[in-house]
């Protein structure tokens, strides 16, 4: 069964301006449990000693989700995130010739040395620790470099080997796609005696990290990583909300709570101060809104006409947009639900034309204004009378 990661409180903080107080880090925790994420990336203790604390509580409160925290491939980076007892401990280095030669003046077997040694302390540290290796920008490092940094994690104790694309370098579809890389490196890895878990970790810099996520998926990748908002480093990495429902109504993956995400999304975009766009895939305002009169009036029969997923799911509604893109459908509609049944044709029709002239203005009529609008047309048309 696919593992999905969160990394909203580690990679979410790499976006630029984000910090989540240690109260608000909790609460996201909390509702991520809630949702069922298998593992909550906390956060890179060594980086500060509120991040230190926050990882640390979060750790120790008790949560059913796996509670991982993040470390270069240095002791005392692995001994600041084993202080705070997570149980799942993500080391990184990365084995690319130019990495190697131009910034950390290492052969690579010097840095296989290194991640070896540091995953040997780990593990003789705390033995049950879940222990995943990242040669980070996998992608567009030397595949031999891959293979070897990652055979030497794993039969130094890695259970887990994370495929990074880095910088958004992979496209489905081209010779550089995650189908053929997690094949293919799953497979060197077991001629190599290794059969570790597979992660992909995609960045979104050509909007493409979910499309790639999904293709590591089909080839078997066993863990997802995942940020709320899809924050991080530059344009970010997957979606959660995107990542679950897909897994859910596509994939038949039946363990998340999704009703949880608007909760989620609201709290983390509050206090990263990152709005939710009104177009968003499923949190957005938008997202099962629906505007066209030919649109309206098909949906208002079967919404499956013209949605491919109920908000039921995601604990939201269906909506119908008033505005200049109306039609007389709509305006039926939202009567309806107002239990406005008095009304002549000629006025549900001045309704519909009072609509779309506020709508060419540039904005949409609130549900709430529509008895008002009601109220209007038919005094309008008592004063008419009343002074003809």
């Amino acid at each position: 069964m696919i593992q999905v990661l969160d990394a909203t409180l580690r990679e979410g903080e790499q976006t630029p301006g984000v910090y989540f107080d240690n109260h608000i880090k909790l609460a996201i925790a909390n509702l991520l449990d809630q949702i069922g994420v298998d593992i909550i990336e906390s956060g890179h203790p060594i980086v500060t000693a509120e991040i230190y604390d926050a990882v640390k509580t979060i750790a120790n409160k008790g949560f059913n989700s796996t509670i991982g925290a993040h470390s270069r491939s240095v002791k005392k980076d692995v001994e600041a995130a084993l202080e705070c007892g997570v149980d799942f401990l993500g080391i990184f280095y990365c084995v690319s010739d130019e990495r190697l030669n131009g910034v950390f003046k290492k052969d690579l077997n010097q840095a296989i040395e290194q991640i070896s040694d540091v995953i040997q302390f780990a593990k003789k540290e705390k033995p049950n620790l879940i222990i995943r290796y990242t040669p980070e920008d996998t992608v567009r490092s030397s595949f031999e470099n891959v293979v070897k940094a990652a055979t030497g994690a794993v039969k130094a104790g890695a259970d887990v080997i994370s495929i990074a694309d880095t910088t958004g370098f992979m496209v489905p579809g081209t010779k550089n796609n995650f189908y053929d890389y997690v094949i293919n490196l799953r497979a060197a890895l077991k001629e190599n005696g290794c059969e570790p878990k597979i992660a992909v970790h995609c960045h979104n810099d050509k909007g493409l990290a979910l499309a790639n996520a999904l293709d590591g998926y089909r080839a078997g990748a066993d863990i997802i990583d995942a940020t709320v908002l899809g924050i991080g480093e530059r344009a970010g990495i997957v979606d959660l909300a995107e990542l679950l429902v897909v897994l859910t109504t596509n994939f038949g993956v039946e363990k998340f709570d999704l009703a949880k995400l608007p909760e989620l999304y609201k709290l983390v975009s509050k206090h990263s101060g990152i709005p939710v766009s009104q177009n968003y895939p499923i949190i957005g305002e938008n997202a099962f809104t629906h505007c066209a009169g030919v649109h309206t009036h098909a949906a208002a029969k079967n919404p499956m006409h013209y949605e491919s997923l109920n908000p039921e799911l995601v604990n939201r509604e269906r909506k119908f947009s008033l505005d200049h893109m109306s039609g007389i459908a709509s305006i039926k509609f939202a009567l309806k639900i107002l239990d406005i049944t008095d009304l002549l044709p000629e006025e549900e029709l001045q309704i519909l034309e009072e609509v779309k002239k506020i709508g060419q203005r540039g904005r949409t009529v609130e549900l709430s204004e529509i008895p008002l609008i009601v109220d209007s047309i038919k005094h309008s048309k008592h004063f008419y009378k009343k002074t003809k």
